[in-house]
């Protein structure tokens, strides 16, 4: 008779016993410290007249970036716009989502706080309407880089936009050399500014050795590279290969790809498991790929690590064959070889992606090379056919 009373009593105080245990655990669980912008969404009554592609209404923000931008097209007025924001869990910013700016006086700058209230992150909006293209070259001098605004940890480039801001077209995979290599300073990361270029700043690219890290994880090298697209970081451990997103919009018809460097490849040549290959020497990579970027579907896509020189969407390359070592600035003047002709109406509507890419080891994807390889860039410039 106890046994069933002393049962009984525990049916009725279990389900009191269990809501203060969860109660307890609700309580005590602490508030989220990211602050950081997911996606940032504009809507508009009539997208097609505003965008190029209505999948260009909503970007969706990577952790590493702060610097936001809107293409749009040329005559489209921007000057009360409203960015609705989707930020981490508990997050505010500062001024709200969907709030109404005139952006054609620049950018609008925005403060997110984290639910903790002890981590601000700062990024800027831009809505950049496009402009008549008057000039045929393409120049990229690298003259504008910072250190990461939110640690400091590595280098970041910038590109100057229409409207004289910066813009965040370039990038590097300097965020996934971090998580192997936490304790290096700015100037030890694959990627690095060269100070006294062929002409003002250059680019210095070196194979670095990921340490104890990257060798458990079978990643032992990370070449220095630096490309037009983005760096997914999120995926760099799991999937390298897709880490990498190469290209952006490109509205112009390229014909040559020149630039000036230097390289010198690194002593010991390893394969991906670390093992000397005799006689193999490093190599570098310097090319431009022009793609369609939308698939069959209709749906948007960039290309990858794994596809960036072979996937059926690229229309036309221009690739250096071979860049021979060298101490002294070497100049590169290659042709664009095109696969298939251009539709100028997709072009116009920016159907294609550029993607430039440089790389201290070309096969560093697959992490082979040889640490310590060097390539220094400067001065690069793209000669196109315009649109009048």
């Amino acid at each position: 008779m106890k046994q069933t009373l002393w049962h009984i009593a525990m049916t009725a105080i279990m389900p009191v016993l269990l809501s203060a245990v969860l109660t307890s655990c609700i309580k005590d669980e602490p508030l989220n410290c990211e602050a950081d912008i997911e996606t940032v969404t504009l809507h508009v009554a009539n997208p097609e007249l505003v965008f190029f592609q209505t999948s260009d209404t909503t970007q969706a923000i990577l952790s590493t970036d702060t610097v936001i931008t809107f293409t749009v097209r040329s005559g489209v007025d921007v000057s009360a716009m409203a960015p609705e924001l989707t930020l981490t869990q508990g997050a505010t910013v500062s001024p709200a989502s969907g709030s109404v700016h005139d952006f054609s006086q620049g950018a609008v700058h925005y403060t997110v706080t984290s639910q903790d209230g002890n981590w601000q992150r700062h990024y800027t909006i831009a809505i950049v309407p496009t402009t008549v293209t008057v000039t045929d070259t393409v120049s990229y001098d690298f003259e504008s880089y910072e250190l990461e605004p939110t640690h400091g940890h590595y280098y970041i480039w910038h590109n100057e936009l229409a409207d004289g801001t910066l813009g965040n077209d370039w990038a590097t995979a300097n965020p996934g050399f971090r998580l192997s290599m936490s304790s290096a300073q700015p100037d030890e990361y694959p990627t690095t500014p060269l100070v006294d270029g062929y002409d003002g700043a250059a680019l210095c690219l070196t194979t670095r050795d990921t340490g104890p890290f990257g060798k458990l994880a079978g990643k032992r090298l990370a070449a220095g590279n630096f490309y037009l697209g983005t760096f997914d970081v999120s995926v760099a451990t799991t999937n390298a290969l897709q880490a990498t997103c190469f290209g952006i919009p490109f509205t112009d018809h390229p014909v040559r790809f020149t630039g000036y460097y230097r390289y010198m490849p690194g002593e010991t040549f390893q394969d991906p498991n670390g093992n000397t290959v005799a006689g193999r020497v490093d190599s570098a990579a310097v090319y431009a790929v022009l793609y369609r970027n939308h698939d069959a579907q209709g749906n948007s896509m960039v290309l990858h690590g794994d596809d960036v020189l072979s996937n059926p969407n690229i229309v036309a390359l221009a690739k250096v064959p071979y860049v021979a070592p060298t101490s002294q600035w070497t100049a590169w003047d290659i042709t664009f070889d095109y696969y298939t002709a251009i539709d100028d109406e997709l072009l116009v509507n920016r159907g294609y992606n550029l993607a430039i890419v440089f790389s201290s080891s070309a096969s560093g994807a697959t992490f082979e090379g040889a640490v310590g390889s060097t390539l220094h860039i400067d001065k690069v410039r793209l000669i196109c056919t315009h649109n009048q």
